[in-house]
């Protein structure tokens, strides 16, 4: 090893400021709002705060998708949550959040608000209300919050892990990027295994287990995801790619990836969503010619 460090851990771990790292403002080991910030809401039935991360994206698309299957009740409001700014420590959003990520939803189609955190928690919540997306059978709804759940288990993975050591960190730590490579890896492999045997993730049928993996797993085989296909050298991964390459060609999906992007290429950003002709005319076009 190349990187090797005559730090030694202290008997008690203290709060240092001063770690480092793109996401070192935002960083802290202690939970709550720092500050007074009421939540927006709009006219629809679904309140979503939100981000297009991953696992912001898990949620958008899943919207998108009822809504083209002719769920109408499914219409929703996505409101951005700027978390390099800390707005998810907002008091409003740690009422709805306590762990203070994004994604978090307000259901508020019935007598009383329904508030629903955390991705796959909110992809279930969601499906089961209209009753797609997750099968009813007992053996494929097992099959489908298996991968759901797979998929949750190995983000810490891939993103906290793989994601932050490669792309992130201040420094770049020999040990740390080949541990999480690794296990990027063996998680590409096990999808690839698995889809290898069938069309989605959790068999002939498009679950939320494939809206739960598509945004983390696709991202890295499409190569929008750290700047590493090269270097985990995704494209031998073929079953990856073919299932990435056909669930991006969804026009419900293309709608989900983009609600509540705010960076990257203005022709794939839609800053907020409050109806379906919003992405007609995108969000930061309406910013512009406000300006």
């Amino acid at each position: 090893m190349s990187d090797s460090s005559d730090y030694v851990p202290p008997k008690v771990w203290t709060w240092d400021k001063a770690s480092g790292g793109q996401f070192a403002n935002i960083n802290r080991p202690i939970a709550g709002p720092t500050h007074d910030k009421a939540l927006p809401v709009g006219r629809h039935p679904f309140q979503l705060y939100s981000l297009a991360t991953p696992n912001g994206q898990k949620v958008t698309i899943l919207f998108e998708e009822l809504l083209a299957a002719g769920r109408s009740g499914a219409e929703y409001d996505a409101w951005p949550v700027r978390i390099g700014d800390g707005e998810q420590f907002g008091s409003g959003f740690v009422e709805i959040n306590p762990n203070s990520k994004i994604p978090a939803l307000v259901d508020r189609s019935g007598p009383t608000p329904i508030r629903i955190f955390e991705s796959g928690a909110i992809l279930v919540h969601l499906a089961e209300k209209f009753g797609a997306f997750l099968p009813e059978a007992a053996a494929a709804r097992a099959e489908t919050l298996s991968w759901l759940f797979w998929q949750m288990g190995s983000a810490p993975f891939l993103g906290g892990g793989f994601g932050h050591f490669y792309a992130y960190a201040p420094t770049k730590i020999e040990y740390a990027i080949n541990r999480y490579a690794m296990e990027a890896k063996r998680l590409l492999d096990v999808l690839d295994r698995r889809l290898a045997e069938t069309e989605y993730v959790a068999g002939d049928q498009y679950t939320i287990a494939d809206m739960a993996n598509w945004p983390w797993f696709g991202g890295l085989a499409l190569g929008r995801a750290y700047g590493a296909a090269e270097f985990l050298d995704v494209q031998t991964y073929k079953n990856v790619q073919r299932w990435a390459k056909a669930i991006d060609a969804r026009p419900a999906v293309k709608r989900g990836r983009i609600v509540n992007r705010l960076s990257g290429d203005p022709s794939e950003q839609l800053h907020e969503r409050h109806d379906a002709g919003d992405f007609a005319t995108r969000t930061q076009d309406k910013l512009a010619a406000q300006g």
